[in-house]
């Protein structure tokens, strides 16, 4: 396969910008459309496709936290020039986000040929979204949800980012699912479980479209389907975002876990069936 259709590139966009922070894995749910729309889930092209269009849902989260990440460059660039301004918690929340994403970026450097190849597989898909559900319902039950945004620390930075690893090992696990669990475990709220995974996720999913950018180009993938892909990812993520703030802020996450063992479920049946390979 040299090239994705435009068609195929408007489905695929739309469903990274529905799932991309959605803890129900979107890496999961693309390969079950390409799945279904006849589409190789291993191949190159595809797999560049797929990080590309992550582009796209991570311009929407930095247009929509736009204040907060200024905020926080501000805080960074001031705390390099003076020194008192260093205790101020933006400035240490900078530097956690940045040691938080060299986990993720060591991992996917040296197993990419794993995660291009065997593990990307719908059979993985199917099981991580299954067991990824058992680990978002245990976490949500177990947390205690009392700290907030401002009682975050580099510890708390560390655990949620090295838990990106899961996700991008097991495509279905989720990214935020692993990285909002991991951060309920640790006692914070809802709210603030969801707007760490966020900011953590940005620099990561950011650099991994730039990576895989010019494999997209240099292995078929038209410009045309990867710009209207990356364009939808974003006017859809932007509303994903915003509706996934306000559902947090009144419900646990069960319903997600319900619909991430439903679809794991019936992932599991369409391979069984032949459905899909």
């Amino acid at each position: 396969m040299s090239a994705i259709s435009i068609g195929q590139a408007v489905v695929l966009g739309a469903v990274e910008g529905v799932t991309e922070f959605l803890p129900v894995s979107s890496t999961g749910h693309l390969k079950i459309a390409e799945g279904l729309m006849g589409i190789p889930v291993n191949d190159k092209t595809v797999v560049a496709f797929s990080a590309v269009i992550q582009v796209g849902a991570i311009a929407a989260a930095l247009a929509y936290f736009f204040k907060d990440i200024v905020r926080i460059m501000r805080a960074w660039f001031r705390g390099l020039r003076d020194r008192e301004e260093r205790y101020h918690h933006d400035y240490k929340f900078a530097w956690w986000v940045i040691y938080a994403t060299l986990p993720i970026v060591v991992v996917g450097l040296a197993a990419k040929p794993l995660i291009e190849g065997p593990l990307a597989s719908l059979w993985v898909v199917a099981g991580s979204l299954i067991v990824g559900s058992g680990v978002m319902w245990a976490a949500d039950r177990r947390g205690r949800h009392k700290r907030g945004e401002d009682d975050t620390s580099l510890k708390d930075a560390m655990w949620v980012g090295c838990s990106q690893i899961l996700a991008l090992l097991f495509p279905g696990f989720s990214r935020s699912g692993a990285t909002m669990s991991t951060a309920l475990l640790l006692d914070l709220e809802r709210v603030a479980a969801t707007r760490l995974s966020f900011f953590l996720g940005i620099p990561a999913l950011t650099g991994a479209g730039i990576y895989e950018l010019k494999d997209a180009i240099g292995t078929g993938a038209a410009v045309a389907p990867l710009a209207v892909g990356t364009v939808i990812s974003f006017g859809v993520a932007y509303a994903s975002i915003a509706w996934l703030l306000k559902f947090v802020a009144k419900h646990t996450f069960n319903s997600f876990v319900l619909y991430r063992i439903l679809v794991g479920a019936l992932l599991f049946g369409l391979l069984g069936a032949g459905v899909l390979s």
